[in-house]
């Protein structure tokens, strides 16, 4: 039988606020277990939540990012369930009426054409303490600082058809949310992670099957890795008479397996009910308005302004809008008057190798983007090969943001040999040492032109100029 699988996420952002979305208590990162955990967090006698206003702007602008309805009435909600890591026994998030309705996302998946991802919702809630089972043998840890980050829950539509468009759709996520400033989108530090609710069914058939939930995933390639796996395991039950049953799985990536973890609640599990300590949200559309004034430049705007405008690829254009860090420093570094296409290819070759080797951001970057504008605009003068620019950059990479581009230039000797005289010479000893393969060029062999150019080059240490070198060669023909 031919399969096909149903795919939705539920995409957890925690939003970059400094403080907690209803106490003043910090939302820092890296904090000793248990010392940002507030009488507000933990829910003690006596205390009140105070909504942050903050985490309501960051909820709106990712709504009219998305093209979502903006609900200017919406409710908290009490979600009751007893765990750990929860000390007040229930947890604050929005149910039947979210801040964000119904929106739209377009991913384009490696392997297939665009595809648009509807957005069932987006609401506010706080986020539950970390459990740490692997600290202490045969116990769990509990650590509550992460208690009460404001959260913004985005649930899709169930409109996935593949792991692969499922982690093209975290992506998406991933690179929206840090454009619009509200996530700094560190998945090792947890800032997103996301549930998948995966089923399958035969070809054809419009009834979705059951599905199972796999819970806390927070990076790209395993959201790949357990869908797929997630998806043969239901297939291999149903084909062996087997049925799927509703449950919560986790996703171990170190055996690349899903495992059970417990029967999946319903909504009625949560005993759902309007938290009587916070009012109804009430927003309004000035509030609204001086938002969508305040949103950037998107990415698939920036993507259209970057190949109509100045003239990069599709390619070159998805690859660097893709990512805020590495658009603002093209957009830098073209400021500078950097030639836009060469700018792109020094992003993406060159400088991204430095940075994986390095194992460094591109905000730690020693080479601005005014520097890079500088050492392009070298070789396009005829002052720098492109042998030599590397060198360049090799310098530049070591002095920093403060060095002088002509300096390095003069002081390293970097600059190409352009000197007709001084490369004529050159090339007629080498026309005398090499006559059988000048005879060959001769007679129309284009490849001994290469051999000859790649001996000038080897003979000058690279610097000189490759098109004055074509010149001459040809003149002696």
């Amino acid at each position: 039988m031919n399969w096909e699988s149903v795919i939705g996420l539920e995409i957890h952002v925690q939003l970059a606020t400094e403080s907690k979305i209803f106490s003043g208590a910090s939302t820092a990162y890296g904090a000793a277990p248990n010392a940002q955990a507030c009488n507000v967090d933990l829910g003690l006698p006596g205390v009140l939540p105070v909504l942050n206003e903050r985490a309501v702007e960051m909820a709106v602008r990712f709504g009219l990012a998305i093209g979502a309805q903006i609900n200017l009435h919406s409710i908290f909600d009490r979600k009751n369930y007893f765990y750990a890591d929860l000390p007040k026994g229930y947890q604050i998030s929005q149910f039947e009426t979210p801040i964000v309705g119904e929106g739209t996302i377009t991913i384009t998946p490696e392997t297939g054409k665009p595809r648009t991802v509807g957005i069932t919702r987006a609401h506010l809630e706080e986020d539950a303490g970390k459990s740490i089972h692997d600290l202490f043998p045969s116990q769990t840890a509990v650590d509550l600082n992460r208690t009460g980050t404001p959260l913004l829950e985005v649930v899709s539509e169930p409109d996935m058809r593949t792991a692969q468009e499922a982690s093209a759709y975290f992506r998406q996520v991933h690179t929206l949310v840090r454009y619009i400033g509200i996530c700094d989108g560190n998945l090792a530090e947890g800032s997103m992670r996301c549930d998948a609710n995966v089923s399958v069914r035969p070809v054809g058939q419009e009834a979705f099957g059951e599905r199972t939930e796999i819970k806390n995933i927070n990076s790209f390639r395993f959201v790949e890795q357990a869908i797929e796996h997630e998806i043969a395991r239901q297939i291999d039950v149903l084909e062996s008479g087997g049925r799927i049953e509703r449950e919560t799985r986790l996703y171990d990536p170190d055996k690349d397996e899903t495992r059970s973890m417990r029967s999946k609640e319903l909504s009625n599990d949560y005993r759902y009910f309007p938290d009587p300590d916070l009012m109804p949200l009430t927003i309004s559309e000035a509030f609204v308005e001086r938002i969508r004034d305040e949103l950037p430049e998107l990415p698939e705007a920036r993507c259209a302004r970057y190949i109509e405008q100045l003239g990069l690829s599709e390619s070159d254009a998805a690859a660097i809008s893709s990512d805020i860090d590495r658009a603002v420093y093209f957009d830098a570094a073209v400021a500078a008057q950097a030639s836009a296409k060469q700018c792109a290819n020094w992003i993406m070759g060159e400088l991204s190798a430095y940075l994986n080797k390095q194992d460094i951001s591109l905000a730690e970057c020693p080479v601005t983007p005014a520097l890079l504008a500088q050492l392009i605009g070298r070789i396009e003068d005829g002052t720098l090969s492109s042998k030599t620019a590397k060198s360049l950059f090799d310098a530049l990479w070591e002095a920093g943001p403060d060095a002088n581009v002509d300096e390095l230039i003069e002081t390293l000797n970097l600059a190409q040999m352009s000197d007709d005289g001084a490369l004529t010479l050159i090339i007629d000893d080498l026309i005398a040492a090499n006559p059988k393969q000048f005879d060959e060029l001769r007679s129309g062999k284009d490849k001994m032109l290469g051999f000859f150019v790649g001996q000038v080059m080897k003979a000058t240490q690279g610097k000189a100029n490759p098109q004055q070198v074509n010149e001459i060669i040809r003149a002696k023909l």
